[in-house]
């Protein structure tokens, strides 16, 4: 039998067939500008010559999350479509109109990870999620989903998942973030509908919006080949490369709140683990007198932190994960 009949079957996307070891670049039309220009959703596809599972990666379902887009841009630069076992479906930019706006949102203001599954005859926002659960989700066993914090915080590096699951819990192992946190599901967000379409997804959770943070894109970037590897798509990192330490595990998490309105002083680090009772910080008035100290509500580890300098009296200043190695912990 001749190599070109042995070779798997070509994959279908859009309007485009991806021949077995070979990478394509792929535009799925989206919606029409006003000036009557295209917006596509950018889709990377490397179908490997030998089977193997059919994995996606996506980043920036909101518009200020640049971290994920660099690490989609480093992980599909070590691949090769040669070697690789399996598919590899790369979505650097969901929220295409988000990004080009430099908005976290859609232009009707709607989040577009509370927009999913999504509508053919909804939205933008649907359209956007039914397209990308269409042509992207139904094809895949497994999902990561990068995502930085929002609204002037930033994240730990961290998987959140589904924990409870034995095979999505064995994923975030692999994957080595500093963290691994028990995420309820959230109507309407990606990793709900896509779980509901039978695949297991990793959320990567790290960073700051706007901002290429290294400590969030390696880990990342890093994480992302070691699940790959786990699956068999691709042959384990070489021994020189060092393994992570096992991840904290958390299971329930809260954030502090400033008690009174001031300018914030954080003394604690992310990944630092605290005691309840803690100092994490103080609040100053314009004068300089102090009016409140932070102090931990729990004992557990700092996966988020406010960037803000200014905090109203209720504002979010810090999440502790509490650590445990069962939900009952």
């Amino acid at each position: 039998m001749s190599e070109r009949r042995r070779l798997r079957p070509s994959f279908a996307i859009g309007e485009v067939r991806v021949r077995a070891g070979s990478r394509r670049e792929v535009s799925l039309p989206i919606s029409r500008l006003v000036t009557g220009a295209e917006v596509s959703l950018p889709v990377h596809v490397l179908h490997g010559r030998e089977d193997g599972p059919t994995v996606w990666v996506n980043a920036a379902i909101h518009g200020d999350e640049v971290v994920g887009i660099e690490i989609v841009r480093r992980v599909m630069a070590q691949l090769d479509p040669r070697s690789i076992r399996g598919t590899v479906i790369a979505v650097p930019i969901v929220n295409v109109l988000g990004v080009m706006t430099r908005d976290r949102y859609m232009p009707d203001r709607r989040d577009l990870n509370r927009s999913f599954p999504g509508s053919v005859r909804g939205s933008l926002a649907g359209r956007i999620a039914h397209l990308f659960m269409n042509e992207v989700v139904h094809k895949c066993d497994v999902g990561i989903d990068l995502h930085t914090g929002s609204d002037r915080r930033t994240n730990l590096p961290q998987i959140r998942c589904d924990l409870e699951d034995p095979r999505t819990r064995e994923l975030a192992e692999a994957f080595g973030a500093p963290v691994m946190y028990h995420a309820r599901l959230r109507d309407g967000s990606l990793r709900s509908a896509a779980r509901e379409a039978g695949a297991r997804v990793l959320l990567y959770e790290a960073g700051e919006a706007w901002r290429f943070d290294e400590w969030a894109i390696t880990p990342g970037v890093d994480g992302v080949l070691r699940v790959l590897a786990t699956l068999g798509m691709i042959d384990p990192p070489e021994e020189s490369v060092e393994a992570p330490r096992p991840s904290d595990v958390c299971w329930r998490s809260g954030w502090v709140r400033a008690r009174r309105t001031g300018i914030v002083h954080m003394d604690v680090d992310l990944g630092q683990h605290v005691k309840e009772g803690d100092r994490l910080g103080e609040l100053f008035n314009s004068f300089g007198k102090r009016l409140a100290i932070v102090k931990a509500d729990r004992t557990g580890v700092v996966i988020g932190r406010s960037e803000a300098p200014l905090a109203n009296r209720g504002d979010a200043l810090v999440h502790l994960g509490e650590l445990g190695e069962s939900s009952d912990d």
